[in-house]
This record gives structure tokens, sequence and C-alpha cells, in this order.
């Protein structure tokens, strides 16, 4: 299957780690995420230490990566 630009794939799923300037750039991608997930009906597993989020994205209900993670991976991309 296909990786989007920046992830990798893991046993857990698509993962990529994003670093930003400080805690509130990486809180503000995290609520564009959110949303972006919400409208998705598709949500990550992820985590923040102050300016890093880290995401992975795998279809828990299959267990593995399906188009839906691919695309939601997609749309991070463009929320950066």
């Amino acid at each position: 299957m296909f990786t989007p630009h920046g992830w990798t794939t893991t046993p857990q799923g698509l993962f990529r780690k994003f670093e930003f300037a400080n805690f509130a750039d990486a809180f503000a991608f995290m609520t564009r995420v959110a949303d972006a997930a919400e409208t998705a009906d598709h949500h990550p597993d992820w985590s923040n230490s102050w300016n890093v989020v880290r995401i992975s994205l795998i279809s828990h209900d299959v267990g593995e990566i399906t188009l839906r993670d691919v695309s939601l991976a997609e749309v991070i991309n463009t929320l950066v």
C-alpha cells in the first residue's frame, strides 16, 4: 500500500513525528488534526510532548493499515 510522504510503516500502523517551534504551535496543529479526524470519523493514536507530536494511524477494526489511514495521513500532511 502507498505510504504518504513523511510517514513510515510500522507494526503499529503509519507513523510520523512532527516538530514545531513551541508548544502552542504543536497544540494548534493537534487541534487541526482533531477536526480532520472527526470529519473522517477516523481517530489517530497520538502523543504530544512540548513541541513534538507523534501520530500513528491504523484501522483497529481490521488490525492493519487501510485506505482510511492513508487518506487521513495525506490530509494531516496538508495541516502542517
